[in-house]
């Protein structure tokens, strides 16, 4: 049984109270979200791995993906980008390798790690068709299905399927004259490029039936993946995008009658007057499914720094109510991330989602200890707080005058400094008040 048919029945599974227990909420409100698909825990029992939760009321979670491509596929590369993404707070992965030994990759970064993993099995797919049938459009149907089970099997916790994408949503692409961005989504494009050349329905769409109930015996949560995100900011809440939202949000309650644990997809590239009405949308029309947003980016001329573009967007959408973040690193648009990319990548993530909780979830607290620490120059606490300490430590020692007492920037214009004596006896916080 999945954690959400349990928690239907009534039942407090560990991942349940755990989940409670890591952020501070009765473990019958979690359960009862969990019931009604409106929380999920990406816990496939052939795997041991951390107990996360991603959705209504949670702390908003972090994915950094990693993963080969055809130029680069580094097992020992991609191991390391996987340990660097949990040391420094990603709440889960996503292997998204095109390239080398797919499979060899994920076992060796799944053993890696204690962060629920998850993939997309179509890229294993279409690259299997590849090398077995000279092209991605000649891939037999069933292979799809074949490789979603194998991955199940190997503990995958929650996986990127498209089955938004049908033949009514490719003619609209072509009906609004394509995008001024394209197609960006690797699993999107390769799929389309299937459908035309055999003249098919996708098969994920046609046997949704079939996807979920290999995810359901396995308890692999169903992401519904948005293949026709935009790559561009022009593209944004276009048609068919939209329409795949619709399809995807229908799909969720299917999935989540069946017992299996849904979340939908959304949008890459959005302008920020967008992204409220994208996240209102996907709530209301899915019954309230966790809402995993790949990023969004929010402005097309940043490469470099897109990291940056994105950590402004999950800050907004974590505030309206998005449950589930995947990060963007500085090399998006530009290569393949390698892991310092990924430490920038999840810490501005990070950031972004803290700043969204702190009004979501009125999260506030350690912000308030983090300006009294300040105010009372006590540097310890303030790396205690910091969402990155040893980031902090490293600046401050290399731009430090020996003083544990003041930082260079003022260094003996400290304003607090100044004026701690005068209001001492009155600050807030102090044991006085």
């Amino acid at each position: 049984m999945t954690q959400l048919e349990k928690a239907a029945k009534g039942e407090f599974t560990k991942e349940v109270m755990m989940v409670a227990r890591e952020e501070g909420i009765e473990p019958e409100v979690v359960r009862r979200r969990v019931a009604k698909g409106r929380i999920v825990i990406p816990a496939n029992g052939n795997r041991t791995q951390r107990e996360v939760g991603i959705g209504k009321g949670l702390r908003t979670k972090i994915n950094a993906s990693i993963g080969s491509s055809t130029d680069i596929a580094d097992i020992a590369m991609e191991v390391e980008k996987a340990k660097v993404a949990e040391k420094y707070g990603a709440d889960t992965l996503m292997d998204l390798s095109v390239g080398g030994d797919i499979e060899g990759i994920r076992k060796s970064v799944m053993d890696s790690i204690s962060l629920p993993v998850g993939t997309v099995p179509l890229y294993e797919a279409f690259s299997l068709a590849i090398e077995k049938y000279g092209a991605a459009v000649n891939m037999p149907a069933e292979l799809l299905f074949e490789i979603t089970e194998k991955q199940c099997e190997e503990g995958v916790a929650f996986m990127a399927i498209h089955c938004g994408i049908n033949r009514k949503t490719v003619e609209m692409l072509r009906k609004q004259h394509y995008r001024y961005g394209g197609l960006v989504s690797k699993g999107g494009s390769y799929l389309v490029a299937w459908m035309e050349h055999n003249n098919k329905e996708n098969p994920l769409y046609e046997h949704f039936d079939r996807v979920v109930e290999i995810l359901r015996k396995h308890d692999t949560v169903l992401s519904l993946g948005n293949g026709f995100r935009a790559g561009a900011i022009h593209d944004a809440t276009d048609r068919v995008q939209i329409q795949e939202l619709l399809i995807n949000c229908e799909l969720a309650e299917l999935g989540r009658e069946a017992g299996c644990q849904t979340m939908v997809e959304g949008p890459g590239h959005v302008p920020i007057n967008e992204i409220e009405a994208n996240i209102i949308m996907e709530k209301k029309m899915s019954g309230e499914s966790p809402f995993y947003m790949l990023g969004p980016i929010t402005t097309d001329i940043a490469p470099g720094y897109d990291h940056i573009t994105a950590a402004i967007g999950a800050s907004l959408s974590s505030a309206y109510g998005a449950d589930f973040i995947c990060y963007v690193t500085p090399s998006e648009h530009l290569g393949l991330p390698f892991p310092e990319d990924v430490r920038e990548g999840v810490i501005a993530s990070r950031i972004a989602a803290h700043v969204g909780d702190m009004i979501k979830h009125k999260n506030m607290g350690a912000d308030k200890a983090m300006a009294k620490a300040r105010r009372d120059m006590q540097w310890q606490n303030q790396f205690s707080l910091c969402l990155d300490a040893e980031r902090a430590r490293e600046i401050k020692a290399k731009r430090g005058n020996g003083s544990d007492n003041s930082c260079t920037m003022c260094g003996k214009f400290c304003a607090n400094d100044i004026l701690k004596d005068m209001f001492k006896a009155d600050m807030v916080g102090s044991d006085k008040h």
